[in-house]
């Protein structure tokens, strides 16, 4: 039998600082960018746009880098896995494009909104923000999540724990869109609660830095992909 490839301990770690990366650059745009005063009118919004205009396109920008980031991370976890070929790396990378698509669609909003004509762009374009915001929960995070917590689960790549972490985010992110499903805009308790997965992909990324060296040296025999 040929003997299974090496992961080396350098990829590992360019991916683990990938999703470190990616993380600091979505709470980097969560913090520069807190959007208009609730229940603001035309003149406000007028004033939000021209005050913050700069500050709404470079928070823009982190937010849509910042998820290519943690895709990449998401995909080196499939690949170190030897998931490619198996259905639930294929549903990682479909779960993937849905999450990517779902924020570059709510970043392009983000960036109309700044538009101030026609006049009501900017009331429409918050509208669509809060559109978008349920596909995240409906299927996004829950596409991405379950076929990667299965993929960890079943190897020793990250500690299981993680998986199981994953598996639960993405049961709570399809529970929360089916409760407040009826909610044209999530109740921002809700839309906090997003910020959650941040802290699994930080950590994650860590921690697969930190076991680098291990994956390593314990991908020659396989014993890294199999469960223990």
């Amino acid at each position: 039998m040929s003997k299974i490839a090496t992961i080396k301990q350098s990829t590992c770690i360019l991916s683990g600082v990938a999703g470190v990366c990616g993380v600091l650059l979505l709470a980097g745009s969560f913090a520069l960018v807190t959007g208009p005063p609730a229940g603001a009118n035309s003149t406000q919004l007028a004033e939000f746009a021209q005050q913050n205009y700069a500050r709404v396109l470079w928070g823009a920008w982190m937010q849509a880098v910042g998820p290519v980031l943690i895709v990449l991370f998401a995909f080196s976890l499939v690949h170190a896995a030897r998931a490619t070929q198996q259905l639930a790396g294929w549903m990682t990378f479909f779960g993937a494009s849905v999450l990517m698509t779902v924020s570059l669609i709510e970043i392009t909003f983000y960036i109309s909104a700044l538009n101030r004509q026609p006049e009501m762009m900017p009331f429409i374009s918050l509208k669509f923000i809060a559109a978008v915001q349920h596909l995240y929960f409906m299927v996004a995070a829950p596409a991405l999540f379950l076929p990667l917590g299965i993929i960890l689960v079943r190897s020793r790549i990250l500690p299981k724990l993680f998986g199981y972490l994953a598996i639960a985010l993405a049961a709570t992110f399809a529970a929360l869109a089916g409760i407040f499903l009826l909610n044209l805009t999530l109740p921002d308790a809700v839309t906090a609660f997003g910020g959650i997965q941040a802290l699994w992909w930080l950590a994650g990324a860590i921690t697969l830095i930190i076991r680098s060296g291990r994956i390593s040296s314990e991908s020659g025999d396989g014993s890294i992909f199999t469960s223990a």
